[in-house]
Protein backbone atom coordinates (compact mmCIF):
# COMPACT_ATOMS: atom_id res chain seq x y z
CA UNK A 1 0.00 0.00 0.00
CA UNK A 2 3.06 2.23 0.70
CA UNK A 3 3.42 2.73 -3.52
CA UNK A 4 -0.35 3.55 -3.59
CA UNK A 5 0.28 6.42 -0.85
CA UNK A 6 2.97 7.75 -3.11
CA UNK A 7 1.23 7.62 -6.22
CA UNK A 8 -1.57 9.67 -4.49
CA UNK A 9 1.01 11.91 -3.43
CA UNK A 10 2.15 12.25 -7.51
CA UNK A 11 -1.32 12.56 -8.66
CA UNK A 12 -2.04 14.88 -5.56
CA UNK A 13 0.21 17.60 -7.77
CA UNK A 14 -0.36 16.64 -11.43
CA UNK A 15 -3.16 14.45 -12.68
CA UNK A 16 -1.83 13.14 -15.60
CA UNK A 17 1.57 11.92 -14.69
CA UNK A 18 0.57 9.17 -12.50
CA UNK A 19 -0.95 8.00 -16.22
CA UNK A 20 2.10 7.82 -17.94
CA UNK A 21 4.60 6.79 -14.79
CA UNK A 22 1.88 3.62 -14.51
CA UNK A 23 2.57 3.51 -18.16
CA UNK A 24 6.29 3.17 -17.50
CA UNK A 25 5.84 0.37 -14.86
CA UNK A 26 3.29 -1.41 -16.83
CA UNK A 27 5.78 -1.41 -20.16
CA UNK A 28 8.94 -2.37 -18.15
CA UNK A 29 7.28 -4.78 -15.34
CA UNK A 30 7.60 -3.32 -12.16
CA UNK A 31 3.69 -3.13 -11.40
CA UNK A 32 2.74 -5.86 -9.02
CA UNK A 33 1.43 -8.65 -11.09
CA UNK A 34 -1.48 -8.83 -13.10
CA UNK A 35 -2.70 -4.71 -12.93
CA UNK A 36 -6.13 -3.31 -13.57
CA UNK A 37 -5.81 -2.92 -17.89
CA UNK A 38 -2.38 -4.03 -17.15
CA UNK A 39 -2.20 -4.77 -21.62
CA UNK A 40 -4.02 -1.54 -22.16
CA UNK A 41 -1.30 0.43 -19.95
CA UNK A 42 1.58 -1.07 -21.46
CA UNK A 43 -0.02 -0.77 -25.07
CA UNK A 44 3.30 1.40 -26.82
CA UNK A 45 -0.17 3.90 -28.22
CA UNK A 46 -1.29 4.21 -24.83
CA UNK A 47 2.33 4.69 -23.38
CA UNK A 48 2.88 8.00 -25.76
CA UNK A 49 -0.51 9.01 -25.11
CA UNK A 50 0.02 9.55 -21.46
CA UNK A 51 3.42 11.27 -21.72
CA UNK A 52 1.87 13.85 -24.30
CA UNK A 53 -0.90 14.21 -21.51
CA UNK A 54 1.01 14.83 -18.57
CA UNK A 55 3.60 17.10 -20.82
CA UNK A 56 0.50 18.81 -22.01
CA UNK A 57 -0.38 19.22 -18.17
CA UNK A 58 2.61 20.17 -16.98
CA UNK A 59 3.37 23.14 -19.82
CA UNK A 60 -0.34 24.31 -19.29
CA UNK A 61 0.58 24.76 -15.72
CA UNK A 62 2.74 27.46 -16.61
CA UNK A 63 0.26 29.49 -17.81
CA UNK A 64 -0.98 32.76 -16.04
CA UNK A 65 -4.55 31.27 -17.10
CA UNK A 66 -3.90 27.89 -15.24
CA UNK A 67 -6.52 26.83 -12.86
CA UNK A 68 -5.99 25.93 -9.32
CA UNK A 69 -5.42 22.28 -8.73
CA UNK A 70 -8.59 22.24 -6.33
CA UNK A 71 -11.12 23.40 -8.74
CA UNK A 72 -13.97 20.53 -8.89
CA UNK A 73 -12.59 19.64 -12.00
CA UNK A 74 -9.48 19.27 -11.39
CA UNK A 75 -9.90 17.14 -8.33
CA UNK A 76 -11.90 15.07 -10.47
CA UNK A 77 -9.10 14.08 -12.69
CA UNK A 78 -7.05 13.60 -10.10
CA UNK A 79 -9.35 11.25 -8.01
CA UNK A 80 -10.00 9.22 -11.39
CA UNK A 81 -6.43 8.82 -12.05
CA UNK A 82 -5.43 8.45 -8.16
CA UNK A 83 -7.89 5.40 -8.24
CA UNK A 84 -7.11 3.68 -11.09
CA UNK A 85 -2.72 4.07 -10.42
CA UNK A 86 -2.90 3.18 -6.88
CA UNK A 87 -4.75 -0.19 -7.43
CA UNK A 88 -2.50 -0.75 -10.27
CA UNK A 89 0.22 -0.11 -7.67
CA UNK A 90 -1.26 -2.30 -4.98
CA UNK A 91 -1.36 -5.60 -4.69
CA UNK A 92 -3.55 -8.24 -6.24
CA UNK A 93 -6.19 -8.75 -3.51
CA UNK A 94 -6.02 -5.26 -1.89
CA UNK A 95 -6.67 -3.26 -5.43
CA UNK A 96 -9.41 -1.25 -3.89
CA UNK A 97 -7.77 -0.46 -0.59
CA UNK A 98 -4.86 1.00 -2.71
CA UNK A 99 -6.99 2.83 -4.95
CA UNK A 100 -9.16 4.63 -1.82
CA UNK A 101 -5.59 5.35 -0.32
CA UNK A 102 -4.28 6.74 -3.40
CA UNK A 103 -7.88 8.36 -3.77
CA UNK A 104 -7.61 9.78 -0.10
CA UNK A 105 -3.77 11.26 -0.84
CA UNK A 106 -4.32 12.79 -4.03
CA UNK A 107 -7.39 15.01 -1.99
CA UNK A 108 -5.24 15.80 0.99
CA UNK A 109 -2.04 16.51 -1.01
CA UNK A 110 -3.65 18.95 -3.48
CA UNK A 111 -4.65 21.34 -1.03
CA UNK A 112 -1.19 21.06 1.13
CA UNK A 113 0.81 21.00 -2.43
CA UNK A 114 -1.59 24.39 -3.32
CA UNK A 115 -0.37 26.32 -0.48
CA UNK A 116 3.30 25.25 -0.99
CA UNK A 117 3.41 26.02 -4.34
CA UNK A 118 1.43 29.79 -3.66
CA UNK A 119 4.26 30.80 -1.13
CA UNK A 120 7.00 29.37 -3.37
CA UNK A 121 5.18 31.36 -6.04
CA UNK A 122 5.78 34.59 -3.80
CA UNK A 123 9.40 34.61 -4.48
CA UNK A 124 9.88 32.60 -7.32
CA UNK A 125 7.47 33.05 -9.63
CA UNK A 126 5.04 30.66 -11.18
CA UNK A 127 7.35 29.39 -14.57
CA UNK A 128 10.58 28.38 -12.12
CA UNK A 129 8.37 27.21 -9.27
CA UNK A 130 6.10 24.52 -12.15
CA UNK A 131 9.41 23.39 -13.24
CA UNK A 132 10.74 22.43 -10.02
CA UNK A 133 7.64 20.99 -9.04
CA UNK A 134 7.40 19.36 -12.33
CA UNK A 135 11.00 17.36 -11.81
CA UNK A 136 10.18 17.04 -7.84
CA UNK A 137 6.12 15.17 -8.92
CA UNK A 138 7.97 13.55 -12.64
CA UNK A 139 11.03 11.75 -10.47
CA UNK A 140 9.24 10.74 -7.34
CA UNK A 141 6.16 9.55 -10.23
CA UNK A 142 9.15 7.20 -12.26
CA UNK A 143 10.83 6.28 -8.68
CA UNK A 144 7.28 4.55 -7.64
CA UNK A 145 6.25 2.74 -10.74
CA UNK A 146 9.71 2.02 -11.72
CA UNK A 147 10.60 0.57 -8.35
CA UNK A 148 9.18 -2.74 -7.88
CA UNK A 149 11.58 -4.76 -9.81
CA UNK A 150 11.97 -6.41 -12.80
CA UNK A 151 9.67 -9.08 -14.26
CA UNK A 152 7.69 -10.45 -17.81
CA UNK A 153 4.78 -7.44 -19.00
CA UNK A 154 1.90 -9.98 -17.67
CA UNK A 155 -0.96 -10.34 -20.24
CA UNK A 156 -3.50 -9.51 -17.48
Amino acid sequence: MLRSFLIGLVAGQRGLTPLAVTAAGARRGTLPAHPPLGRLIAHPAVAVGTVALAAAEMAGDKMKSAPDRIVPAGLIVRSITAAYTGAAMAPRGHRMGGAAVAVGTALVSSYIGLRMRCAAMRTYGQTKTGFVEDAAVLGAGLAVALSGGSREVTNA
